[in-house]
Parts: structure tokens; sequence; C-alpha cells
């Protein structure tokens, strides 16, 4: 079974050095997708030379910081185009270790879709900030109050999939960047009857780098949510008139 790993990146170049061997040492059945913004740093640089020494690793270059949701989109089409099984998403900044990807594929033999949950067995985060933990938490609780997910961790962008699930998704319809992303494909999955199951992860503040968290990720969140379910509630009103 072969898998593809999407990392976005955006300055990133000192985490996708150490990120992408690792992955590579999981075996040959392992891709990686860089999907990079122009990162000023030399990222894009740095993802062609790996690319060049290692054939199970592809670069996109984009034409700039386009957010991480259409990273991910860009991402996912460029894979489903690809003879692979499996498809992750990953942050490039080691938050989260690639230790846990055999985790995700025995999981996913049960499952459609597997998220790295932070919350599952308690709170395994290291490194945050108090309010950053807060904010996350209460967005987890927000989402399952609003919508019905039942996950322990809604905004967690380690994930696996298989590719059945993306397929299956109209990908141009999905509109939302950072935490809203993650919350509106966990729906989509979860709307369309999708088995999601979670594993427990250690998610360990980044390296190196800087956070792409801002304020408006968060107001997109919020309204977000409640798009999700009231366009939900309409396709069933709609659904039972027909």
């Amino acid at each position: 079974m072969k898998s593809m790993v999407i990392i976005p990146t955006y300055n990133e170049r000192e985490n996708i050095r150490a990120l992408v061997p690792e992955i590579l040492k999981l075996g040959a059945d392992f891709h990686i997708l860089i999907v990079d913004d122009n990162s000023p740093d030399g990222t894009g640089e740095l993802a062609d030379e790996l690319s060049r020494n290692h054939s199970q690793v592809q670069v996109i270059h984009r034409e700039g910081k386009a957010g991480l949701g259409s990273a991910y989109i860009q991402g996912f089409k460029y894979a489903l185009k690809q003879d692979v099984d499996y498809i992750f998403e990953m942050d490039a900044d080691f938050s989260h270790d690639p230790k846990y990807i055999p985790d995700f594929l025995e999981k996913i033999k049960d499952c459609h879709l597997v998220i790295g949950s932070r919350y599952l067995h308690g709170v395994s985060v290291v490194n945050w900030p108090i309010t950053r933990l807060m904010l996350s938490l209460f967005a987890s609780l927000y989402v399952r109050a609003i919508t019905g997910l039942r996950l322990s961790d809604c905004t967690t962008g380690f994930k696996c999939f298989r590719r059945e699930v993306l397929e299956s998704i109209d990908l141009d319809k999905i509109r939302s960047d950072g935490y809203s992303f993650q919350i509106e494909v966990n729906y989509r999955c979860w709307e369309k009857g999708y088995r999601i199951g979670e594993v427990p992860i250690i998610f360990i503040d980044r390296h190196a780098g800087t956070s792409k968290m801002s304020k408006k990720i968060v107001r997109e969140a919020v309204f977000m949510v409640w798009r999700l379910r009231l366009g939900s509630l309409l396709r069933r009103l709609f659904g039972k008139r027909r």
C-alpha cells in the first residue's frame, strides 16, 4: 500500500531539512509532496534539492502565500492523480511526529479517515501557552456542540485519508483555511457517513519558524461552523421534500 504525505510550507527550510529524511525512513512506499508558497527563506529551493536527491519527493511551487486550505486542496488533487492508496496531511514543523504514521496505517484498516488527536486521553500538548491551549480545547467543544461531530480533537492537522474519501468530496467547494479547513473536511467526511478514527499523539510546539495562527483564522472558524450546520439542515429539509 502506497502513501503520500502532503506538507504545506512557508518559511520552513530548517524543518523540512530534518523532517523529510525521517519520513523517508519509513520505507519505499512513502512519497512526500511539499507544497511551497514561495517562501522567502529558500524552502522551495531546498525542496527542489530534496526532490532531485530522492525520487519519492515531489514539489509544487505556488506564486505566493495563498493559505493552508488551498495548499492542501492542491496537494489532494495532485495525490489523487498518483498511484497511492492513502493520503496524509501533516505540518512541516515537527509538531506532528512521523513516528506516529504507522499507528495511522494500522487504525485506517477499520476507518476511512484517521486523525491524530491531542486530546483523546487527556491533554497531550507540550510547549503551548495556556491561552493557545484553551483556544484549541474550546474550539473542539464548540464544533462538537454545533455540528454533532464526535471527535476529541476537531482542529488537528495530522490526518490520513483513504483515497476514495477525497475522491468523493467536491474539493472545489471547500473554501476554508487554517482551523476552518480541518473542521470542514472532517465534517464533509462525517456527513457522507465515513468512519473517522482517532489515534493519540503528543503534540510538541514547533522546533523552528513562527506560527501561522491569526485572529482572522479564528474568526473564520467561528462562523464557518454555523455555515456547515445550516447547510446540512437545509440539504436534509429539501431532500425530504423531494
